[in-house]
């Protein structure tokens, strides 16, 4: 990855913010320590799968101004493919995994190519297509994958001899959180590069980019795939954690879910979409006893959030950290 490009005003050093990660990070290691029950344990398993999903979603969407709405599919293609790999083809989980991402990574540049040359609405059209187009096939694949129905008995990850099935989500709690953390410095590094600098730009500006010699094939070729890579890790993960795969995971549902993440945490921030996604999954599990009321007091709060603070919870945090700054400066 090229070098990091100089700090902006206003903006933290990589040393404050690798600090900050490293300590943000190190807390949330030390939960299972005080969260000792499987189920809270899996809602903050769930958390970390739909914060990778977010963040890297945030960075074809956020940074890179690609409305991307095939997004998802990679995601469905990496549980597909690491139950495919796991099943048939008897590969090992861990690198079946790896594999997942891979594949995802190859479909995400697969799809790039129609619309290296399109904008708006017609890139919506087309990566919306692209995701159906997955899902048909999988459909007329029933003999593997299991059509409708989805394919069952996944084979799990392991860890040498732990019994990963009856430690309490123990294992697979930390197996997330590295999941998260890698995904996380590799976006932060990306953005903070020359080539993230590349990839705002053409968002930004894109003639007056393209007249200081950005290329549009190359920077919309490397935003995608970069942003494919751990979703589909993140399928493979949920895929080996949940041991199912279901045509579910390319419904509108999930995709709404995930995208109201991102918008509430706020678009080019990577940090706001992880923090929305361990809002709005904790959130929704608080009011799992209100049955149909829970999705409209879930858009309340959306909406809300995003009329008083339309740079989402990011913002919200920022300007908030800024009014403390400056009343520290006024004292001193």
């Amino acid at each position: 990855m090229t070098a990091p490009i100089p700090a902006s005003p206003g903006r933290a050093s990589w040393q404050k913010e690798a600090a900050a990660v490293l300590v943000a990070f190190a807390v949330l290691a030390l939960l299972p320590f005080v969260v000792t029950d499987s189920y809270s344990r899996h809602v903050l398993i769930m958390a970390f799968i739909y914060a990778v999903v977010a963040s890297n979603w945030d960075l074809s969407l956020g940074y890179g101004g690609v409305f991307n709405f095939g997004h998802l599919a990679l995601f469905g293609i990496g549980v597909y493919a690491y139950g495919l790999l796991t099943k048939f083809a008897g590969i090992d989980p861990w690198v079946a995994m790896a594999l997942s991402g891979v594949i995802a990574t190859i479909a995400a540049i697969v799809v790039t190519i129609p619309i290296l040359r399109l904008k708006g609405i017609y890139i919506i059209l087309v990566t919306f297509g692209f995701a159906q187009l997955v899902m048909q096939v999988i459909l007329s694949q029933s003999d593997y994958t299991g059509g409708t129905q989805g394919m069952v008995r996944i084979q799990t990850l392991y860890l040498g001899e732990h019994n990963m099935i009856r430690d309490g989500k123990f294992a697979y709690f930390y197996i997330a959180l590295a999941m998260l953390f890698l995904s996380t410095v590799f976006l932060r590094a990306l953005v903070r590069s020359r080539i993230g600098a590349g990839i705002v730009a053409l968002r930004d500006n894109e003639e007056y980019a393209v007249s200081r010699g950005v290329s549009i094939v190359r920077q919309r070729i490397v935003t995608l795939a970069a942003s494919a890579f751990f979703t589909g890790i993140a399928g493979a993960f949920y895929a080996g954690y949940q041991r199912n795969a279901s045509i579910d995971v390319f419904g509108m549902s999930l995709a709404t879910i995930i995208l109201s993440m991102v918008l509430l945490g706020g678009t080019s921030t990577i940090y706001g979409a992880i923090l929305a996604s361990f809002v709005l999954t904790i959130f929704a599990e608080a009011m799992a006893d209100l049955g149909a009321w829970r999705p409209i007091i879930t858009a309340l709060l959306i909406i809300g959030v995003m009329l008083v603070y339309p740079t989402g919870l990011a913002g919200f945090i920022q300007s908030s950290w800024n009014g403390v700054f400056r009343r520290d400066n006024k004292v001193a």
